[in-house]
Order: C-alpha cells, then sequence, then structure tokens
C-alpha cells in the first residue's frame, strides 16, 4: 500500500497508507531528497546500534515536508509549478505523506489531526507562495481525482 505521485519524472509525493507491512527497514526516497521516508518493521529484542549523527553540510533548495493523519480524513490536491491542477487523492487516519516537489493544499473532509515534520529553519514569508486553486467541480465534494500516473 505504497503510492508514488509522479508527473514528467517528477515524483511530487509518496503516500505510505496504514495498512503497509513488511519486514525490515525499506527506504521510499532515493538518496539524493533532502528529507527521507522509511519503514521499520523489528521484532522484540532487535537492537539498533546506538549512533550520532554526523556533522554534514547539506544544502537545500525545496522544502520537503511529511505528514501523519493522526485522526480523520484528508483530501490533498497536486499542483505543478506553475499553480495547475494535477490531481487530488484522499489520506486516512494511519496514513503518512512525503510531500516533494510542486503544489499542494488540504481540505478537511472529517475533523482531522496532522502531525508535520519538514525542514527547517522557516523563512517566514519567503518560505511559501499560496494562491487560488481552480479546482474541478467535483472536488466540492471530497472524491479524489485518479488521473494522474502513478509509480
Amino acid at each position: 500500500m505504497l503510492e508514488t505521485i509522479t508527473v514528467a519524472e517528477t515524483t511530487l509525493a509518496i503516500i505510505l497508507r496504514r495498512n503497509f507491512q513488511t519486514e525490515g527497514i525499506r527506504f521510499f526516497t532515493p538518496d539524493d531528497f533532502s528529507q527521507q521516508l522509511a519503514y521499520m518493521n523489528r521484532p522484540a529484542g532487535y537492537i539498533i546500534q546506538p549512533h550520532v549523527h554526523n556533522s554534514v553540510k547539506r544544502e537545500v533548495h525545496f522544502t520537503k515536508e511529511v505528514l501523519l493523519i493522526r485522526s480523520g480524513k484528508v483530501r490533498v490536491d497536486f499542483y505543478d509549478d506553475t499553480q495547475h491542477y494535477l490531481a487530488s487523492r484522499v489520506l486516512d487516519a494511519g496514513d503518512v505523506i512525503l510531500l516533494a516537489y510542486g503544489g499542494h493544499g488540504f481540505t478537511m473532509i472529517e475533523p482531522s489531526e496532522i502531525i508535520e515534520i519538514k525542514q527547517g529553519p522557516f523563512a517566514g514569508d519567503g518560505d511559501k507562495t499560496r494562491f487560488t486553486p481552480n479546482l474541478p467541480a467535483h472536488l466540492n465534494y471530497g472524491e479524489p481525482d485518479e488521473h494522474l500516473a502513478t509509480v
């Protein structure tokens, strides 16, 4: 239950559904993403060796964010870099999404709690450009639009 949303070979988002399960560890992002997303399933008694993270200079050009839908139901609308609507997906409680490129907006279909993780530091008004969406009429009812290419 993993869905990668792509347009013209660019990954817009990776959705990890709440019922995804596998053994061991699995990374879903390429090494060059400035935000990494992985799943771990380890048995009782498994040990991850203690470690510290080294000081490594990184250059981040675009904010990537990870959202955990803690409760509720949320529609995510995807846009290209020119603010043109592409498609939508509905996320349920327990789903996780990594937003990598392009634009996005959210509609709460039900009362929702969301945990957001993204790079900092926050750049204030320079961090994002807000715009008025031009959505298809059927999206007013929370329906997902499945026409976007998926991998």
